[in-house]
């Protein structure tokens, strides 16, 4: 009987899945005819009317209050609503990502992209060497692989692969298109990019998921768990450490911001320092958050605070 009820719960839930993904799908195929800025703007607004109302919400609005608890209630639900539309606008983009990577690398400036730091980009482009890019889930982040692969910059990208097999598929498909080299988190992930490194090559990774263990550190002055993988692979190769970050602009525009170099902290044996440098990587990403908090993604469970909110 139990082995049945679990077969049974797979074919529902596989059902749900292809379900839940063709309603997308028609959405996506839907926004294609309609011109990029009005379907993107649509987008927007229509998750400015649904994403309040997902399970999602609450965990949003607790994040915030714990991040911001300064700010009035007024506050938050807007930087909230900001969110959901950068979600959408996010999902709608990937359906008009040819239009927007109109850009003109000469400058830094052109079309709808400008790059802040491109003499950094130049460099690791035209003088290959090991090297870590990082980033957070703010703006429309899937545009730094995209620019990078674009103009010749050699990066593989870790990422996480959407839950819905049928939306990772498809997803994946995409990425693969336009961003380059992509290794899915998962088992054996760490292996693929140190090869990387070995190669002398250059390694993504976002570093403001959710982690079980890893150092215990501090994010908005609250205690999370950092995936120590970047720093890892950073003491192995000694390779340079840049931050980089997408800004979403007004009338659809964007910024890409290449930071110098971070210098990583080291212990008293000159190792780099794990908890320090987990801890910086934080640091770094809440400085952008809190500049631009509603380009951040507040509904992951960063804090792992979800099965106390829901209890």
């Amino acid at each position: 009987m139990k082995r049945f009820l679990s077969r049974y719960a797979f074919k529902l839930r596989k059902a749900k899945n292809w379900l839940v993904a063709q309603i997308i799908f028609v959405i996506l195929r839907i926004l294609r005819r309609i011109p990029a800025r009005k379907a993107i703007r649509f987008t927007e607004k229509m998750a400015y009317l649904i994403g309040p109302w997902t399970a999602r919400h609450k965990l949003v609005l607790y994040n915030l209050e714990r991040a911001f608890p300064e700010k009035s209630e007024k506050e938050r639900e807007a930087i909230a609503r900001d969110m959901w539309g950068n979600m959408a606008r996010l999902a709608a983009e990937y359906v008009f990502v040819e239009e927007l990577i109109d850009h003109d690398l000469a400058n830094g400036d052109g079309g709808r992209i400008e790059v802040e730091g491109i003499e950094r980009f130049l460099d690791l482009r035209d003088n290959p060497r090991p090297f870590i890019v990082f980033t957070a889930h703010t703006g429309n982040f899937e545009l730094l692989p995209i620019i990078a692969a674009k103009y010749g910059l050699d990066v593989t990208a870790l990422f996480r692969p959407p839950n819905n097999p049928y939306v990772a598929q498809k997803l994946m498909s995409a990425r693969r298109t336009h961003m380059g080299h992509l290794v899915p988190s998962q088992v054996g992930a760490a292996w693929s990019l140190a090869g990387v490194l070995e190669t002398g090559k250059g390694v993504g990774l976002l570093v403001d998921q959710k982690f079980h263990k890893g150092a215990l550190t501090k994010f908005f002055g609250l205690k999370v768990r950092t995936n120590p993988l970047l720093v890892k692979l950073a003491r192995n190769y000694d390779c340079e450490v840049y931050p980089a970050r997408s800004i979403r602009l007004p009338n659809g525009r964007f910024r890409l911001e290449i930071e110098p170099a971070v210098e990583l902290p080291r212990n008293e044996n000159g190792q780099i320092d794990v908890a320090a440098t987990a801890q910086l990587l934080n640091d770094k990403v809440e400085s952008w958050v809190r500049e631009y908090p509603g380009q951040w993604q507040w509904f992951h469970d960063r804090w792992n605070i979800k099965h106390k909110l829901y209890k």
